[in-house]
């Protein structure tokens, strides 16, 4: 059984300083073996948590994707301090203010453009400039540590769903990235990773013992992770990513989709571990809400071969060959870089594709720049 970075404190095999008030960035995802939540163990143990600062979903993560997360007060009267929406998700001096270390334990997902390893960044920004020292309680890549998929976000494209020139699988664990983070982009100062014991870089969640605590409302269990890098790029369309359905990513569709012609289209392209379903849904929220969809289900037959952002390109290259009066990439917002641009960390996948260029060469781009990568990051790895 893997022990995370919580367990080993709360089976006292590390403590953290003596007397410390602690500040907290976390989430419901943070719990020990016994599904005891990180607040209510660090009391167990006497440590005093003064502040609690909330990433996207908020505190209990209940909050719907890119909803503004309010700041407040918990039940037990610790002040809650939003870090995402809104005009403030680096953290002012007066939020840390009333603390003397920071610990972050949040469940990642192995991806770039989950927010919250985003939201720790920012976090390591405020400890070094007002002197707070920052913990990181390590927890377990769940889709493993060692496949790396897609290319490094580019200078221009940064944003609260990447800020750094990582790939989108990058295959670290969050207290390794914090390390890169420090190390390489010059964020923050060295923080304090308490490692996991027991966890291989080839094990998947399943293999870990741990309990799966949905990190964001639509994570709901390690095989949503799995195909969330590639599905998640659906976002930056029309299509829907089956937010408001049971298998949010895992399906997607729209009305204008013909399913049984889509799934025979992905069949064909002859991708590594994974099979095409054709599937209508109606979603209760997000895009279509209350309108019958058709589209694909997306299963995987063989984790180890399944490339999850291979599988994400092939299938928005599809629809717009497929639809080409109905699909759409979302529009810029105010900054004037579309968020499907934000999410591939370029432009080039996006031009490449409504250009109707060769998908193969820009992949190829992309794997030539995991050597660079990987080089760098053995540097930060702990396991």
């Amino acid at each position: 059984m893997v022990t995370t970075g919580l367990q080993r404190l709360v089976d006292n095999q590390v403590r953290l300083p003596e007397g410390a008030r602690v500040g907290l960035v976390t989430n419901q995802s943070a719990v020990t073996r016994d599904r005891i939540h990180i607040l209510h163990a660090l009391r167990s143990l006497g440590v005093r948590v003064t502040a609690l600062f909330a990433p996207e979903h908020g505190i209990l993560g209940g909050q719907a994707d890119g909803e503004r997360v309010e700041s407040g007060t918990d039940t037990s009267g610790i002040p809650i301090f939003s870090l995402y929406g809104g005009s403030v998700e680096k953290p002012s001096v007066e939020m840390l203010a009333g603390v003397d270390i920071v610990v972050f334990d949040v469940q990642d997902v192995g991806c770039r453009y989950y927010t919250f390893v985003n939201t720790m960044s920012r976090m390591m920004e405020a400890c070094a400039e007002f002197g707070k020292p920052f913990y990181v309680l390590d927890r377990p890549n769940p889709i493993n540590g060692i496949s790396i998929e897609g290319n490094l976000l580019e200078p221009g494209f940064a944003s609260s769903v990447g800020l750094h020139p990582i790939p989108i699988r990058h295959g670290m664990t969050v207290g390794e990235l914090a390390r890169m983070f420090s190390g390489e982009f010059g964020v923050g100062d060295e923080p304090n990773v308490i490692a996991c014991e027991g966890w291989r870089r080839e094990m998947w969640f399943d293999e870990t013992g741990l309990p799966w605590v949905a990190p964001s409302p639509n994570m709901r269990t390690p095989d949503t992770a799995l195909v969330y890098p590639g599905t998640c790029l659906i976002e930056g369309t029309n299509v829907s990513e089956g937010r408001g359905t049971d298998q949010p990513f895992e399906v997607i569709g729209a009305p204008w989709i013909d399913g049984e012609l889509l799934s025979a289209a992905m069949n064909g392209i002859g991708l590594p571990g994974v099979r095409f379903v054709a599937v209508k849904f109606i979603p209760s929220a997000s895009k279509f809400a209350g309108l019958e969809c058709s589209g694909v289900w997306i299963q995987v037959e063989d984790r180890g071969a399944f490339q999850p952002v291979l599988t994400g390109v092939h299938l928005v290259r599809s629809l717009h060959d497929s639809y080409p009066n109905d699909f759409l990439f979302r529009p810029a917002g105010e900054d004037g870089i579309p968020f499907f641009d934000k999410l591939v960390g370029s432009d080039d996948l996006r031009l490449t594709i409504l250009h109707k260029a060769p998908i193969d060469e820009l992949i190829d781009k992309w794997y030539n720049q995991h050597k660079d990568f990987k080089c760098m990051r053995n540097k930060y790895l702990l396991y």
